[in-house]
């Protein structure tokens, strides 16, 4: 998730919020394009998440958000209450026809939030969720096609479609449907409103999705298979050919980023920045080069 400035305060915010939840790791990268950056790791109800400050280059938006299931009504109520603080209401905490309790919301640091009160059993506490609109809008089933035929352990789950009049959007088809990539659980729907030109609607790089790999053969895989975008790529980030931006990075990086001297630390970062696809090998031996 990124922020201009913002990253330590709203994951202090997050993880103080919902239960389950801490921060386990922050690092300074000094003389970013952005000026020195921090990147904090952190897990939500155990879950692993990261954020960046890394100056005002990309805004969240709702086209990504994170949907909470909440066990009981005072959970829901709790997190809504926090949440809601100098945030945005997109749609209202009450009962609708798909719940018994949902709202829709925006924090005041501009990520998006989802929250189900559901009488399922809860396998995953914290469910991606993607809203498909403006050109990318229709495209949910070719979507999770592509994404569950590259990313191993994968799987379409559910898919219900619109019925006759429930849409505003004509290109839309897909009202929800949940999909696995490598197991973890996700959520998609084709914007129903008629949202057309909105920006502020569109997949950018503010909600990227990470993948760590195990070695260069995986970096180069990924890397061949989902990037779609040439100018997007830079510093292990890609954008796929429906927008949605990923990080095709090695799983040793963070400790790169983390550990030995201050001198280590820096040469990785200004040896991965003008990098495009990240190269494992020279990344650690520009680790090596500053002990």
């Amino acid at each position: 998730m990124w922020s201009d400035t913002q990253a330590r305060e709203a994951v202090e915010f997050y993880t103080t919020t919902m239960d389950n939840s801490r921060i386990t790791s922050v690092q300074v990268m000094k003389d970013t394009p952005g000026g020195d950056s921090t990147s904090v790791g952190f897990e939500l109800a155990e879950q692993p998440f990261m954020a960046i400050s890394a100056g005002p280059y990309f805004k969240l938006n709702p086209s990504i958000s994170l949907m909470v299931l909440c066990d009981t009504k005072e959970e829901i109520d709790r997190l809504w209450l926090a949440l809601s603080e100098g945030g945005k209401e997109l749609m209202p905490l009450q009962e609708y026809p798909f719940s018994r309790r949902y709202g829709w919301i925006v924090d005041r640091f501009g990520l998006t939030w989802q929250l189900d009160w559901t009488e399922e059993p809860i396998e995953q506490k914290i469910v991606p969720t993607f809203l498909f609109s403006n050109e990318a809008s229709g495209k949910v089933e070719d979507a999770m096609k592509f994404y569950t035929e590259v990313i191993p352990n994968s799987k379409i789950e559910d898919v219900y479609p619109y019925e006759e009049g429930e849409s505003e959007n004509p290109n839309a088809k897909v009202q929800f449907a949940s999909f696995r990539l490598n197991g973890m659980q996700f959520y998609a729907m084709d914007n129903g409103m008629n949202t057309s030109g909105d920006e502020n609607l569109n997949f950018n790089e503010a909600f990227s999705l990470m993948i760590p790999c195990e070695g260069q053969k995986e970096i180069d895989y990924f890397w061949d298979k989902m990037s779609a975008v040439p100018e997007a790529e830079q510093c292990g980030w890609i954008k796929d050919k429906f927008g949605v931006s990923w990080q095709i990075a090695p799983d040793n990086l963070e400790e790169l980023l983390s550990t030995g001297t201050p001198e280590q630390i820096n040469n990785v970062v200004q040896t991965f920045l003008p990098m495009k696809k990240l190269d494992i090998a020279t990344l650690e031996q520009a680790w090596n080069d500053a002990k």
